[in-house]
């Protein structure tokens, strides 16, 4: 399994952008499937948006036409632009591997959206 770490959290004012990055410790050519997963506080985790090697995409309905996600297999990276943002969108975020189900994980990096 490669490892995973994220990076880009922090905070930011409603309206705001910022740009999560996963760099993954081996090749991520041949992995079908990456996201992105968020959880709250006091609230279970969630998917935020995922990849395949096609580029193809899929979005939670909370976050579609403000959050894109791509991924560069030469570079073994997983991005995560994130525009709009709202207070609602504060969360410690997690890129994973895997399209239906998720095997390996990131540590998490917390975003905050407050004035």
């Amino acid at each position: 399994q490669v490892q995973l770490v994220e990076s880009g959290g922090g905070l930011v004012q409603p309206g705001g952008s910022l740009r999560l990055s996963c760099t993954a410790s081996g090749s991520i050519f041949r992995i079908y499937g990456l996201g992105w997963h968020r959880q709250a506080p006091g609230k279970e985790r969630e998917l935020v948006a995922r990849i395949t090697t096609a580029g193809i995409t899929d979005y939670a309905a909370s976050v579609k036409g403000r959050f894109i996600i791509s991924r560069d297999n030469a570079k073994n990276t997983l991005d995560l632009q994130m525009n709009s943002l709202k207070p609602d969108d504060t969360a410690v975020y997690y890129c994973h591997t895997g399209w239906a189900s998720f095997t390996s994980w990131g540590q998490g990096t917390q975003v905050t959206v407050s004035s």
